[in-house]
């Protein structure tokens, strides 16, 4: 059930606004949209009024980063390469995803961490995906992102390549 937000289309004004919003759904190679301004300018709440107009995507079932099932084989994560691989890719449609990063993030909830319970009782590698894996071919909300420690915007930077205009991110 999704949280009722402030209508996008009922926004006055911020046409710039709306506009790099909207052409970031459309298409994500673009890489993100900074928005700066005074308090109270309406960016957190065109952000957030952004689920409503944001269209479901096909991806990989049961995916941890919601791989793209049209994606060349080298972009998709390992478990997706080696499902395609065995010719088992199921698909599905789901909500593209709007994901906050909270203030006080740690980096492992960014990046996720790696299952020490699987690895110990069944001696398999398992990852608990972070936000980043969560955000993947939906947005990533950061509010105040002066205020994040340096180490978490580090991380944010390096785990994005930039490459000839594509986004790779740190599943890879």
């Amino acid at each position: 059930m999704r949280k009722v937000q402030f209508p996008f289309v009922a926004i006055l004004g911020q046409d710039r606004m709306k506009l790099g919003l909207i052409l970031n759904v459309i298409d994500p190679q673009i890489g993100g949209v900074l928005l700066t301004g005074q308090q109270g300018t309406g960016k957190s709440t065109g952000v957030r009024s952004l689920v409503e107009v944001m269209p479901d995507i096909e991806s990989v079932k049961d995916c941890k980063f919601s791989c793209n099932p049209k994606s060349n084989i080298d972009d998709l994560c390992a478990e997706c390469r080696e499902r395609k691989e065995k010719g088992e890719l199921e698909t599905e449609f789901k909500e593209m995803r709007l994901v906050n990063l909270p203030l006080g993030v740690t980096e492992d909830m960014v990046t996720g961490s790696l299952s020490i319970d699987k690895v110990l009782t069944e001696g398999i590698r398992s990852l608990h995906p972070g936000l980043l894996a969560k955000a993947n071919r939906g947005i990533l909300y950061i509010d105040e992102i002066n205020l994040l420690q340096d180490h978490i915007v580090d991380t944010l930077l390096g785990n994005m390549l930039k490459y000839r205009g594509l986004s790779h991110f740190h599943f890879r």
